[in-house]
């Protein structure tokens, strides 16, 4: 599913069962040079999406399961470099050979995608920012954080989203892990309510911003 497209860039979804995980493909309008993000399963359609455009990297946002069970039948068929983020990377069915650094830049064609570190989901989430599009893995959702596991990781995750995020301008899309896409701004303004009310000190796992 083709989700937008101007002179410079396309952006496109596959939402790939049984997980319903997103796979991204982010190409450059001018040269076919393109980023895959993540590889959840089916990787026939993955390559199938991928037909005529020259990826060169697949960037995993995290090294959960359902966002990587495709990626060694994918990489070994495109024959791209996979990069990931060091606490993360020993977890991948292929080791990646690029180890990603936040703030790190990675080319391809005429466009340039800043990597921002997000710990908190898991240690080694990252997000793509390319533009005003951003590939958000499964730190941030319409409504709500990512998934965590204990109030330290809640707490880790709302520092990652309070300083590297939503520092962000508010007109950013906001391409997540799994479901439909949202805004910085719309985000934004529901953290700072979630953030002024009092929490549970156990409050962790699957929250929304406006029940929580």
């Amino acid at each position: 599913m083709l989700l937008h497209r101007d002179e410079t860039l396309s952006v496109a979804r596959l939402v790939l069962p049984p997980w319903d995980a997103n796979c991204y493909l982010v190409a450059c309008a001018q040269t076919g040079q393109a980023l895959l993000v993540d590889a959840p399963a089916q990787p026939e359609q993955i390559l199938a999406a991928a037909s005529g455009l020259h990826v060169a990297t697949i960037v995993i946002t995290h090294a959960h399961h359902d966002h990587v069970m495709a990626l060694a039948d994918v990489q070994s068929a495109l024959l791209a470099l996979v990069a990931a983020h060091p606490p993360d990377a020993l977890r991948l069915p292929v080791p990646p050979q690029v180890m990603l650094e936040d703030g790190q830049e990675l080319d391809f064609g005429n466009l340039r995608a800043r990597v921002i570190h997000t710990p908190g989901h898991t240690p080694g989430s990252v997000c793509l920012l390319v533009g005003s599009h951003l590939l958000a893995g499964d730190t941030l959702f319409p409504g709500g954080p990512g998934h965590t596991n204990s109030p330290a990781e809640l707490e880790v995750l709302l520092q990652s989203l309070a300083t590297k995020l939503f520092v962000l301008a508010d007109e950013t899309v906001v391409y997540p892990g799994h479901g439909e896409g949202t805004t910085i701004g719309r985000e934004r303004r529901a953290f700072e309510s979630f953030i002024g009310r009092p929490r549970r000190p156990d409050l962790c796992g699957d929250i929304l911003w406006e029940s929580a």
